[in-house]
């Protein structure tokens, strides 16, 4: 969830708060896997506008959600230009779209182009990472230059693009300052290539003798990119389930970037090949209940069912926090049968696009900086990058916590002030406080919408759905049943209570919540809740 904020000013930081000029770079967004129905966090604007901050423009260094995903919630109320470059900028492009926002303050920047933004010169420098024209930042100002390497890493085999070039970085340095990526900074060594990555790839589907899915973040396209040679040079169609992965893989196309990718099946065509030549390239590898590999893992996908003989490839890595979603869903998938080839099984399946230690030794030996901030990651990953930078002679004196806002002068880095961020959550087709996502009486409400549903108890603690979902939203906002069907059986697996009154209780708030984040007006809702026998094996005989 990146935002950051860059200000200038000769006077320095007055009384009354930060003076002059300031940008910002990065506007992204987190999904919140520990709130029903995991909804979207983004960054909180309250400092800002209590600071009297307003960003003269919005820089995007790449086109990761986390670092996108936010500016069509955000940049509303800025208003102001946003530069990116072509992959990005058609992303962010989509996203305004969707929501009914104008694109004309989007504008192009190619990687190794710079520009001017009141006081300060940017330019951007091309790096590899897990998506395409990445790209560091470096800003000037005054007598001050900052590297802001956004997320990175050291690829000499990128599959997409080229390899960074020391040259280009060579030439910059010294810079006073790098804000630098702190996610693998524990991690001694090298991190992988996407070359290594392509080859295992080829292998493991070459062994697999049914259906193949491999699930991977729709982002990293050359990671999409290696799946399908993979498929290719072993007799497999390929097939893309999932929205982001189909927008990703479509936007990627009108820039060039996949001419060499396989013809798609459609996902409806699947269920007329035999197992041994279908290949699905599918969203889901962080157990969203929602997305492709999960129903494929609750046999509720509409178009093909998983089974014993079948594969699933994990080619991503579990974000932390996520890890109970990631085994419920690997859970469901051993009940089919499937094979599974994971981190964990097969580290041969993925690589980080994040650098470990010889990768930032390196690249410090060609920008040299005078100053690191350890920024992304933890306070673990803080520590351990500012560890590494000290016997290089680079000073690293804070380790800075979101809403921190810290001075860069000629005696060095000093923290200013510290200012908490309360968690801020897309609900209801706005951004509200946390404490407001799931309340009952929150805004307006509109139209009724009635629903009743039989249920019987597991004889585990919880409760299972029998027989026809009764939904009447006639009088409201329209609703994706199938996706309100799958999430309430599997809110109702995890529901305890001994009685109906008590599944009621349990139940109500979460309905609001997934109503709330999922309608644009949220109805008056009547619930009813039947309790009745589950059919005996006889009976189904």
């Amino acid at each position: 969830m990146n935002l950051s904020l860059y200000g200038f000013g000769e006077r320095g930081f007055g009384e009354r708060g930060p003076e002059d000029e300031w940008i910002a770079v990065d506007c992204g967004m987190m999904i919140r896997q520990d709130l029903p129905d995991s909804p979207l966090q983004v960054p909180n604007l309250d400092t800002l506008t209590a600071l009297g901050i307003r960003p003269r423009a919005l820089i995007i260094t790449h086109g990761h959600e986390d670092h996108i995903g936010a500016a069509a919630w955000l940049w509303p109320k800025w208003g102001c230009p946003i530069h990116a470059t072509p992959l990005a900028a058609g992303l962010l492009r989509a996203k305004f779209i969707e929501r009914g926002l104008a694109t004309d303050a989007i504008r192009v920047i190619e990687p190794g182009e710079a520009l001017e933004c009141g006081p300060f010169t940017l330019r951007y420098l091309p790096l590899t990472h897990s998506i395409p024209e990445s790209c560091a930042l470096l800003l000037a100002a005054g007598e001050h230059r900052v590297l802001h390497t956004g997320d990175w890493k050291l690829d000499p085999e990128p599959l997409i693009g080229k390899p960074m070039s020391a040259a280009t970085f060579r030439a910059i340095a010294p810079v006073d300052l790098v804000v630098g990526d702190s996610t693998n900074a524990p991690m001694p060594g090298h991190s992988r290539s996407e070359g290594e990555v392509a080859r295992a790839l080829e292998h493991t589907i070459a062994r697999c003798e049914g259906r193949v899915v491999v699930s991977c973040f729709a982002s990293n396209l050359a990671r999409v990119l290696a799946i399908g040679h993979a498929a290719q040079r072993n007799g497999r169609r390929v097939s893309l389930m999932g929205r982001s992965m189909e927008r990703m893989v479509a936007v990627a196309r009108g820039l060039g970037y996949l001419d060499d990718f396989p013809p798609l099946v459609p996902v409806s065509d699947l269920g007329y090949l035999p197992p041994n030549e279908v290949l699905v390239i599918a969203t889901g590898s962080q157990g969203e209940p929602r997305a492709a590999l999960s129903r494929l893992a609750r046999g509720r996908h509409h178009a093909m069912e998983l089974g014993a003989g079948d594969s699933v490839i994990f080619s991503a890595k579990a974000i932390p926090g996520n890890e109970l979603l990631i085994e419920r869903l690997k859970s469901g998938l051993k009940r089919l049968g499937v094979t599974l080839l994971d981190e964990f099984s097969h580290p041969e399946l993925h690589a980080s696009g994040h650098p470990a230690q010889e990768e930032l030794r390196t690249f410090y030996g060609w920008v040299k900086p005078r100053h690191l901030l350890p920024v992304h990651g933890e306070p673990r990953h803080q520590q351990a990058h500012r560890e590494l930078a000290e016997p290089l002679g680079i000073q690293a004196p804070l380790i800075p916590l979101n809403g921190d806002l810290i001075r860069l002068d000629a005696e060095g880095l000093s923290l200013v002030s510290r200012h908490p961020q309360p968690p801020c959550i897309v609900s209801q087709n706005a951004v509200a406080p946390l404490p407001g996502l799931a309340g009952p009486n929150q805004g307006p409400r509109h139209g009724s919408l009635y629903l009743a549903l039989s249920v019987t108890a597991t004889g585990e603690g919880g409760w299972t759905r029998i027989g026809r979902l009764m939904l009447d939203a006639s009088q409201a906002s329209p609703i994706d049943e199938e996706a309100f069907t799958d999430w309430l059986d599997e809110t109702l697996e995890t529901l305890t209570g001994d009685t109906l009154a008590e599944l009621r209780l349990a139940l109500q708030p979460r309905l609001m919540g997934w109503f709330a984040d999922h309608l644009r007006r949220l109805p008056e809702i009547h619930l009813q809740i039947l309790a009745v026998e589950a059919p005996s094996a006889s009976e189904l005989g």
